[in-house]
């Protein structure tokens, strides 16, 4: 018998995996897919060309944890472009965030002398922010009722570094967590299209616009992941799944048994002193204790028998915010398209980041308000990635990947299904990236759309949602997933979550593995299973 038994082998499952492993205990990972990754994958769009099939950066992935890991030793490498992010117009223009702050300020100075001089107190007030968020991001959140000595004092160091910030930055970390990030982007910035590239990280993956409130909440937390408000650009040799293939030899290498194609049905509690998880072909596998990477959704509405919750507990489940807004487009294309605001000559450096496409923040909006009536947006908000550009190895010479995420498009559709509408949805978002790089239709030889119920019913994310629910103020910390249930632990012993449902939430980081793993070792050490 296996002392844990870990449910779904995406990133975070292979980090927990490794860390228990780590820790002397008897792991093995049940991953339902034929491979492991979960989101995390690389795949084959036709022969010779190869893309991240659902998330196209690495979240920042967390330096310690490769570290600890010594993932480089299993493959792992990561590709660093110089620029972030560049923002298009469609009369155009172009603006580019770079990682160096000096090049970032004379970008912007073509648009606003204003902006470019208030850049660098931006950077630095968020950087300075970001520092004093970091520890939150490895600690597992308080218990809210029943605070421990440990938890009071971690809190205790939080506010002594607050108190740090000086007067200033107090007040303004205070004022951004609940604001909408329109209404901080505009205090800073003029220029509309760095207002929008701004303030895009705070509606990324969410079923939220601008003018939401409590959007700021994502530039503070990119701040604590990597120093800056504006999410890098980090690619994987390989793609994403060259990290996830690092983390499964890495757990192999330390006696972590993975079984692929290995879909779960059922979570069995009625023996006292184990978990029996059922898979699907009726297989069983017996361990101590379980964790579950699956959304916290379906762990407790699909996995686990009602009769083994308390029917509040239930209900508050129901009630969690899952309803995705993201749809994934992979295109293989026959040559680099040529965008309007680029010189060709440019293209390989100054296209290797993310390119932004949504110029204005009533753009966003405006793209938002479909999916609020039950629309996908004809004119999206796109994320687009062209990988090939930093890793050739993704294609054949002369060829490229696009990855593009596209938002909004709603789980819930007013007219018609998915089925029905998945190419419409492919054409809007062509359409759209036309208007920018006129002729790439001509260049796409095969694509591939994957649209949020895709999400739900081939990769078992509830709702089609990306980070496994809204990361949202009510939804985040000590309330992720819900309050009284932040700490990786689940009102049924011996079962705990790692996935993005938990703290830190979503993204490619790794940390909700690494935070969890250590809560099932303290739990096994003190005799607790």
């Amino acid at each position: 018998m296996h002392d844990i038994v870990i449910i779904g082998g995406g990133h975070n499952g292979l980090v927990a995996a490794c860390y228990l492993a780590k820790a002397g205990l008897k792991v093995v990972v049940l991953e339902r897919q034929p491979a492991v990754g979960g989101g995390a994958v690389t795949e084959e769009l036709e022969p010779g060309f190869r893309v991240s099939t659902l998330d196209h950066t690495a979240g920042p992935f967390s330096k310690s944890i490769i570290s600890d890991l010594d993932l480089s030793r299993f493959g792992l490498e990561l590709i660093t472009p110089d620029v972030k992010v560049i923002g298009l117009t469609p009369d155009g223009q172009s603006l580019a965030i770079f990682n160096d702050v000096e090049r970032t300020v004379q970008e912007i100075n073509k648009f606003s002398t204003r902006d470019a001089n208030k850049y660098g107190e931006f950077t630095e007030s968020f950087a300075k922010i970001g520092a004093v968020m970091a520890p939150l991001l490895s600690m597992t959140p308080p218990s809210i009722d029943q605070p421990s000595a440990g938890e009071v004092w971690q809190l205790g160091k939080f506010g002594l570094s607050f108190r740090g910030l000086g007067k200033k930055d107090e007040y303004r970390l205070l004022r951004w967590g609940p604001m909408a990030v329109a209404d901080l982007v505009a205090e800073w910035f003029e220029t509309e299209l760095l207002r929008a590239m701004v303030a895009a990280r705070g509606i990324s993956g969410s079923f939220a616009g601008p003018w939401s409130a409590g959007t700021s909440l994502g530039l503070l937390w990119q701040a604590a992941l990597g120093g800056s408000p504006i999410a890098p650009a980090e690619y994987v040799k390989g793609g994403l799944g060259g990290l996830t293939q690092a983390l499964a030899k890495a757990a192999e290498s330390l006696g972590v048994e993975v079984r692929t194609s290995s879909a779960v049905k059922q979570i069995d509690f009625n023996t006292a002193d184990r978990v029996r998880v059922v898979l699907k072909n009726d297989e069983s596998v017996e361990a101590r204790a379980a964790v579950s990477n699956v959304d916290p959704k379906s762990t407790f509405l699909s996995l686990v028998d009602p009769v083994d919750l308390d029917p509040n507990f239930l209900s508050k489940v129901r009630n969690l915010r899952a309803v995705g807004t993201v749809a994934k487009i992979n295109l293989a294309l026959s040559d680099l398209p040529t965008f309007k605001a680029i010189q060709k000559e440019d293209g390989p450096t100054r296209l290797a980041g993310r390119i932004h496409i949504g110029s204005e923040i009533d753009y966003l909006e405006r793209a938002f308000d479909a999916a609020k009536y039950g629309e996908f947006s004809q004119h999206p908000f796109l994320d687009v990635t062209i990988p090939s550009l930093s890793d050739p190895t993704l294609t054949l010479p002369g060829k490229h990947v696009m990855s593009i995420l596209a938002q909004f498009a709603p789980y819930k559709l007013k007219a018609g299904d998915w089925a029905k509408r998945e190419r419409d949805l492919a054409d809007s978002v062509i359409d759209t990236l036309s208007e920018y790089a006129p002729g790439i239709r001509e260049l796409i030889t095969s694509a591939q759309v994957i649209t949020p119920f895709d999400l739900e019913s081939n990769f078992g994310l509830t709702g089609g949602h990306i980070h496994h629910g809204e990361q949202a103020l009510d939804q985040f910390f000590t309330f992720r997933p819900l309050i009284g249930f932040a700490q990786y632990r689940t009102p049924i012993a011996r079962l705990y979550l790692c996935g993005a449902g938990t703290h830190p939430g979503g993204g490619i980081t790794g940390l909700n593995g690494a935070n969890a793993a250590r809560e099932v070792v303290r739990d096994a050490k003190t005799g607790k299973f």
